[in-house]
């Protein structure tokens, strides 16, 4: 059982540094924070690998149809970069929820497999790269002591590399160690998606074949289509259709580019075929969709 005192300090540092609503980037590599003060319509992002730890509040992340939701007792891990729908579903301005977002460094994480004798095989099964997991008291104590150094970081240097190493340790020591481990062990069915989904991130604007990214996995086509789907809930092309949407999205509402050109620019050829798949993913046309998420930005700044 993970001690008061120690969710509290968790939640103290987290609340401390992440002062304001959004994304704040810490000074640790690959550690930002994440407050919200209010719950929101659903969001699409476009998750990397990590660990996402929430202290305070409920969250709710969509991959396709599918629904994971998780509090201060659970943690996020996302093992293949995921195209998802994210929703906050508990917070106010008086407890705001609080997240911790650890990138998940594949360097560290090949060493750790090579020099611990932890029994993280490959599956039999190829399974989901997004899972809910229980977060634990050696886990809870990694993260606390990672934390910790967003208030000395002078020792970020000397101290931040063992103590992430610590964290993905004890999340491989966890139920879904297995599926974390996958993605770092050269050959593995889930290393082998992730391959290609690194190509489909490249390339997202140019037209992919199947056959390319069965190449790029070493894969038979059939072999990788039933893989992919089995990681990311979704075929290539449809994965490769979020992918454009969301950044359509994001750089219409951060930059004065209209509809047609946001179509244009990742990899449209019919803006009309756009907008319609623009509303279908995201509930409403894309220039209203802008505007309503303009207004709302302002009015939480205010």
């Amino acid at each position: 059982m993970i001690p008061q005192e120690h969710n509290n300090e968790l939640l103290a540092l987290i609340s401390k540094h992440a002062v304001r609503d959004g994304l704040t980037q810490t000074k640790i590599p690959g550690v930002s924070l994440f407050r919200s003060s209010v719950m929101d319509v659903p969001v699409p992002y476009f998750y990397n690998q990590c660990l996402c730890i929430i202290v305070q509040g409920e969250k709710e992340v969509m991959l396709d149809n599918e629904i994971y939701r998780y509090m201060p007792s659970q943690y996020l891990t996302v093992s293949v970069d995921l195209p998802l729908m994210y929703r906050i579903t508990k917070a106010s301005r008086a407890k705001p929820a609080l997240l911790m977002k650890i990138d998940i460094d594949l360097k560290l994480l090949s060493e750790l497999l090579l020099h611990t004798n932890l029994n993280v095989g490959e599956t039999p099964t190829t399974k989901r790269g997004i899972f809910v997991g229980e977060f634990d008291k050696p886990m809870h104590d990694s993260v606390l002591r990672l934390a910790r150094l967003m208030n000395s970081p002078a020792d970020i240097p000397a101290l931040a590399t063992q103590t992430m190493r610590e964290v993905l340790y004890r999340a491989l020591c966890n139920d879904y160690g297995d599926v974390i481990a996958q993605i770092a062990r050269k050959g593995s069915r889930m290393e082998s998606i992730a391959n290609a989904i690194r190509k489909l991130k490249k390339d997202f604007r140019q037209t992919i074949t199947v056959e390319e990214l069965a190449e790029v996995a070493h894969m038979s086509v059939s072999s990788f289509h039933s893989h992919f789907k089995s990681v990311t809930a979704m075929s290539p092309l449809q994965f490769q259709k979020s992918l454009r949407l969301i950044e359509a999205r994001s750089i219409m509402i951060s930059q004065d580019i209209d509809v047609a050109n946001a179509a244009f620019w990742v990899g449209y050829q019919s803006p009309s075929q756009f907008s319609r798949e623009y509303a279908r993913k995201f509930g409403r046309p894309p220039a209203r969709d802008v505007s309503i998420i303009r207004q709302q930005q302002s009015e939480t700044e205010q």
